[in-house]
C-alpha cells in the first residue's frame, strides 16, 4: 500500500473519530470536513480501515520486561529523599551507542547489583557484561538463558539493534545486573 493511500485512511479515521466525538459532544451532525471521496467506501477499505483503526487503538502485546529486583519494602519514600534498602548497590551512567534507545541514553543514570549467582538474571534483564567480540562493557537485554554443555549461557541484544549480539554470554562475563535507571 502506498504512502497516499495510507494517509487518506488515516485522515479518515480521524476526521471520523473526531467528528464522532463532537456530535455525541454537542449534538451536531454537521461536521462533514472528513469525506475523502463522494463514493461509497467498498469491503476491501473498510477492511483496511478496520486493521488500522485497531493497530491505533488496540493494546500491544505483552512484552518481557525486567525481573523485579527491587520489592516495594525496600523503597522509602520522604520529603527530602528516597532511600532504597539495596545491599552492594553501584551507580553506572552510559555513553552514546543508541543500542538501547530509548531506554537508555547517554545522560541516564542506573543503579546496578553484581549478580552472585545465574538464577538472578532472567529473560528482559538488563546487564552489562564483557565480550571477546567488543572492547569494553556492553550493557544489552538478555532475550534468552540456557543451559548447554559449557554450564548456563544468555543470549543478549540491545533494544535498538536489529540482530542479537553475537556468542553465548557466560555468567562469568557479567558485570553488572541493572536494577534501577534513573533518566
Amino acid at each position: 500500500m502506498n504512502k497516499t493511500i495510507l494517509l487518506i485512511i488515516v485522515v479518515f479515521i480521524t476526521g471520523w473519530f473526531f467528528n464522532s466525538v463532537y456530535s455525541a459532544m454537542f449534538d451536531n451532525n454537521s461536521l462533514n470536513a472528513y469525506v475523502v471521496a463522494e463514493e461509497p467506501v467498498n469491503s476491501n477499505i473498510s477492511g483496511i480501515i478496520s486493521d488500522t483503526f485497531s493497530i491505533l487503538f488496540d493494546n500491544p502485546p505483552e512484552r518481557v520486561s525486567p525481573f523485579d529486583h527491587i520489592t516495594e519494602d525496600q523503597i522509602h519514600v520522604f520529603q527530602d529523599r528516597i532511600i532504597i534498602d539495596l545491599p552492594n548497590a553501584e551507580w553506572a551512567t552510559f555513553t552514546d551507542t543508541n543500542s538501547m534507545d530509548p531506554v537508555i541514553d547517554l545522560g541516564a543514570n542506573a543503579i546496578e547489583i553484581r549478580p552472585l549467582y545465574p538464577e538472578q538474571i532472567h529473560i528482559g534483564d538488563i546487564i552489562s557484561y564483557r565480550s571477546k567480540y567488543a572492547e569494553g562493557v556492553i550493557i544489552h537485554r538478555v532475550v534468552e538463558t540456557g543451559e548447554d554443555e559449557d554450564g548456563w549461557y544468555a543470549r543478549m541484544k540491545g533494544d535498538n539493534n536489529n540482530l542479537m549480539d553475537p556468542g553465548k554470554v557466560r555468567f562469568d562475563h557479567i558485570e553488572r545486573l541493572v536494577v534501577a535507571i534513573i533518566y
